[in-house]
């Protein structure tokens, strides 16, 4: 089967397909699907609403942070087939209808660009809720990385010790609240699989807790101080902020944490998410640095060198491709 003239192939459109489908997701949900466009080369990407956390995640905006995340990932992997993106509408018939939440439309192929280097580091990047090292993340690594979100028109900021302390003091506050809600519980413990799996959170992905109590890990399955271990002493934390805060943002963001990560990755550094404080609205309204204002947190993030995390499943291509002989 032939892709559409000029296009991608049906077997590289499968390719882009993958690479989306590897992008991290809130408790692994991964709550997307894909259709070629039909009328000349592109994808549609599409919300899957039943793979939602609506109790975590009542406005979509995890949701739609998880779908740019695997939206920048299908453009590294066209960036490297040499597919340059001509067109990029996002939530072109807006959130929570049927109408896909982003389209793509490739030009003519060239050869590889821009982003092409990152493809690589798509099937490395994890999650790693593991230990990291007291090792400093060099300034000119920090620079690439604040770069890179700008890229996306989002804003990449490495606390300094006082804000890394304010927001890790933020996320403990939030985890002791979800914690202490039984329906938010039961609707993430949905999501723990204890056998291998093609989405959700495996056992060996959940990670310790921290056995000073300084981290705020997410105890996800409840398991308490018998999985602690030691974690370093400062973590070093960065948020991404969006300038505004509407459903286009939250799929900027997502890119720029992508791009953030994926770079992140080559780099050889380890990322988790701290997501507690912005699953509740006064915490999240407070991660805001009261001086600098930089526009609205979208995410927090651990960055170090460390273990790369273990892999969590991930849904077949044949599950996130609709319609494919559209391509043709």
């Amino acid at each position: 089967m032939d892709g559409a003239p000029g296009g991608p192939s049906a077997a590289e459109l499968r390719e882009l397909v993958a690479a989306a489908g590897a992008a991290p997701s809130l408790h692994n949900t991964q709550p997307w699907r894909f259709r070629p466009t039909g009328d000349g080369p592109g994808v549609l990407v599409y919300a899957e609403p039943d793979r939602a956390v609506p109790l975590v995640d009542p406005d979509g905006r995890a949701m739609l942070l998880s779908i740019g995340a695997a939206l920048f990932n299908l453009r590294v992997a066209a960036a490297r087939l040499g597919f340059p993106v001509e067109e990029l509408d996002l939530l072109p018939g807006g959130f929570g209808t049927d109408e896909p939440v982003a389209v793509l439309r490739f030009g003519p192929r060239g050869a590889p660009y821009e982003t092409a280097e990152l493809a690589g580091a798509i099937g490395q990047r994890h999650s790693s809720r593991e230990p990291f090292g007291n090792r400093d993340v060099p300034e000119a690594v920090i620079g690439e990385l604040i770069a890179a979100a700008a890229d996306e028109d989002a804003v990449l900021d490495v606390l300094e010790e006082a804000e890394a302390r304010r927001v890790l003091a933020l996320t403990a506050e939030a985890e002791a609240r979800i914690a202490a809600d039984a329906a938010r519980r039961a609707e993430t413990a949905s999501w723990l699989r204890a056998e291998p799996a093609d989405d959700g959170i495996p056992e060996p992905a959940l990670g310790p807790q921290d056995h000073e109590a300084r981290f705020p890990v997410r105890d996800f399955a409840g398991r308490g101080p018998a999985h602690a271990q030691r974690f370093e002493a400062l973590p070093q934390i960065a948020t991404v902020a969006t300038r505004g805060d509407t459903a286009a943002d939250w799929l900027r963001a997502g890119q720029a944490m992508e791009r953030v990560w994926l770079l992140a990755t080559a780099r050889g550094l380890r990322v988790s998410v701290l997501h507690q404080a912005v699953e509740l609205p006064e915490t999240r309204w407070r991660l805001r640095d009261p001086e600098r204002g930089v526009g609205t947190v979208q995410v927090v993030l651990r960055i170090g060198y460390g273990p790369p995390g273990a892999a969590t499943g991930r849904r077949a291509v044949d599950d996130l491709l609709r319609d494919p002989a559209a391509a043709r």
